[in-house]
Formats: structure tokens, C-alpha cells, sequence
């Protein structure tokens, strides 16, 4: 075909889509949720005021917020929840698989419609749906603290009620984490969107994409990094490096500054301290160094997962939830982005140029 038009490899720079809901600078380093910065909104609003504010468009008020709350408890209090979410959790003890399945059956027991085939109003409400049991899957149990979201999620993930200074910073986490850009998994969902799919369809393709290590697994790998290197950091990071290895928890696709999340929750965990905060922070220095040694042209910074791991062990989050954690975040980033999608009645469909054997026919 005559009319292809080359793109960098992986899309890099390529806009695919008109957005209202987020906008990354990666040269100035600064992202915004609609025209609110989310570094802002993570230090002084509540989890539910920014899921309002993506899906909705707004940060509410005092009454579109219980009312906003209200909509999430029905949610969750969705009778046929409890069951499904038993169900899945006696067949699994892999988070995401247990979030994608329970979309998957919470679909069918609503008997979700294509986002084709439903209203504004309607779309909004699946949203709101499907994003409000994506806590209760990822962590099962019956712990309620009244304290909201991200009170319950830490209580049932840990197993005790949280103190007031581990909410805050797990909110913190999760409402800069809530959306990027078009990431991979974004975009994912988009695609799915521009169909006119489910939501649940939508949002099962996004988690697949995510549960990636090179999208949503780095905190974890990026915590491993930090107990391989022990008290010697400079030798074990010139040791990966010298192998070819990704350092993980530093880079990233966009910014060429700091990463404005990775100085947010490096606050959060100096405010912290302990041997592991100061372990991070010369391990940060160390590595960071090597690095701009290495890449002269392009410095390599700490990115979100290197300081989420810290925040999210320090919160009392054990590894093998921190993607799951990562996930609850974005699924809010997904669906307000399913919905921008949905409007849209142009499909998503890109052409790919073929170069392999001749056709012999």
C-alpha cells in the first residue's frame, strides 16, 4: 500500500487520540488530570475526589461527593458480589487472575451490554460498577473501616485496622498513579473501547497488559534490586548494568527530567526514614550516577516504582501485591479513558507493513 505512513517502532511520539482527562511534559516534568496537577490532588484530596474528578469531570462538592459515595457503596453492596468474588478466590491466589475473572463473571451476572448500545448515563454507571469491585476482588475479606477505599483495601491487604499516616500515603500513591498518558494499558483499553465493547471487556484487556514487569511489575523487581545490592549498592548496579540488565525502577518513556511521582513518594518516604528509606535514597544517588555516566546524552532517573515499592512495604503491603495495589489505581485511569473512548464512534485500527516472503499466488 502506497498511503502507509512509518511511525517510530512501540508508537513512540505518535498521537493516536484527543483526550480532556490527563497530560504528560516529560521535557518540563509535570502531568496534570484535568487541568489540576496530580501531584497536587495526591497531597490534599481523598481517593474517591480524583475517581470523581476522571469519571465525572469534576472535583465535587459536598453534595455531588455523598452523593458520588453513595453510587460507589451500592457498588459494592451489589448482592451478587459476595458470592462471585468466593467463588473465584477458592480457585485462585493470583490477584489479577482473580480480578479479571470476577469482571468477567460480574459482566455476565449484570448482563452488561456493549458500551455501543448504552447512554452517557449508563456507561458512567458500568463504569462506576466495575471499578468499585476491582478492591473487594484484588483483596477479599469482610474488613470495613468506614474510612473509605483506600482505609478498607490496606486493612484487608494487611490485616489490621491502618493508622491515619498509612492511608494518607497509600492515597498518595494511588492518585498519582491513577492515570499517565496513553500507556500501554491505557491504550489497550481504548483500543477495546473504540469497538464498542463491554466495560468489563475493556477492562480485562488494560489489566492484561499491565500485569506486563515491564508495565506494572517493576515495583516488585524494583525492591528485589534493592536487597540484591544490600550495602553495596555501586558494585551490584555496575555488576547489571555491565551484563545489559535494565536497572528496574529507573526510566522512563517520557520524561527526559525527574519523574514528578518519584519526587512525590520519595517525600512520602523520607517522612518515613528507617534503614530502608536510607538504603533507596543512596542506592538512588548510586545508580543514578552510573547511569548518566553510561548515557551522557539521555540521564536515566528514579521513576514512580522505585519509591512506590518503598512506600507500599512500608505501608505493610507485601510484594506480590504491589502490582495488584498499581492496578486498583489505574483501573479509575481506565475507565474514565473507556468512556472518552466510547463517544467516539471511529475505530481504532492501524495498518502494519508486511515484511516477510513474497506472495507466491
Amino acid at each position: 500500500m502506497s498511503d502507509l505512513i512509518d511511525v517510530p517502532r512501540g508508537l513512540n511520539g505518535v498521537v493516536a487520540a484527543e483526550t480532556t482527562i490527563s497530560d504528560v511534559n516529560g521535557e518540563e516534568g509535570w502531568y496534570h488530570y484535568r487541568g489540576h496537577a496530580a501531584v497536587d490532588l495526591a497531597r490534599s484530596h481523598s481517593f474517591e475526589d480524583v475517581w470523581h474528578l476522571l469519571v465525572v469531570g469534576q472535583l465535587p462538592d459536598a453534595t455531588a461527593r455523598a452523593s458520588f459515595a453513595a453510587r460507589v457503596t451500592a457498588a459494592q453492596g451489589d448482592p451478587r458480589l459476595p458470592e462471585l468474588i468466593s467463588a473465584v478466590a477458592a480457585r485462585t491466589d493470583q490477584p489479577l487472575a482473580a480480578l479479571r475473572a470476577v469482571w468477567t463473571l460480574a459482566a455476565s451476572a449484570r448482563s452488561s451490554k456493549p458500551l455501543y448500545d448504552l447512554a452517557p448515563a449508563a456507561r458512567l454507571d458500568e463504569a462506576i460498577a466495575f471499578a468499585a469491585m476491582a478492591p473487594l476482588a484484588l483483596a477479599p475479606g469482610d474488613a470495613s473501616t468506614g474510612r473509605g477505599i483506600v482505609a478498607d483495601y490496606l486493612a484487608r491487604v494487611t490485616g489490621h485496622d491502618p493508622d491515619e499516616r498509612h492511608v494518607r500515603a497509600l492515597s498518595a500513591y494511588l492518585i498519582a498513579a491513577m492515570d499517565h498518558g496513553f500507556n500501554a494499558s491505557t491504550f489497550t483499553a481504548r483500543v477495546i473501547a473504540s469497538t464498542g465493547a463491554d466495560m468489563a471487556s475493556c477492562l480485562t484487556g488494560a489489566l492484561g497488559a499491565l500485569s506486563g514487569p515491564l508495565h506494572g511489575g517493576a515495583p516488585a523487581r524494583a525492591l528485589d534490586g534493592l536487597d540484591r545490592a544490600g550495602d553495596d549498592p555501586a558494585a551490584w548496579i555496575a555488576g547489571e548494568l555491565q551484563a545489559g540488565r535494565r536497572l528496574m525502577g529507573f526510566g522512563h518513556a517520557v520524561y527526559r527530567t525527574s519523574d514528578p511521582r518519584s519526587e512525590l513518594l520519595r517525600g512520602v518516604a523520607e517522612q518515613f526514614g528507617g534503614p530502608r528509606v536510607a538504603q533507596a535514597l543512596a542506592f538512588q544517588v548510586e545508580a543514578e550516577r552510573q547511569l548518566a555516566a553510561r548515557h551522557p546524552e539521555r540521564p536515566l532517573h528514579a521513576n514512580v516504582e522505585f519509591y512506590a515499592a518503598v512506600v507500599m512495604e512500608d505501608c505493610g503491603i507485601p510484594r506480590e501485591m504491589f502490582t495488584p495495589t498499581f492496578a486498583l489505581a489505574r483501573t479509575i485511569g481506565w475507565s474514565a479513558h473507556v468512556l472518552e473512548q466510547a463517544a467516539d464512534p471511529k475505530i481504532i485500527r492501524p495498518a502494519a507493513r508486511y515484511v516477510g516472503p513474497p506472495f507466491a499466488g
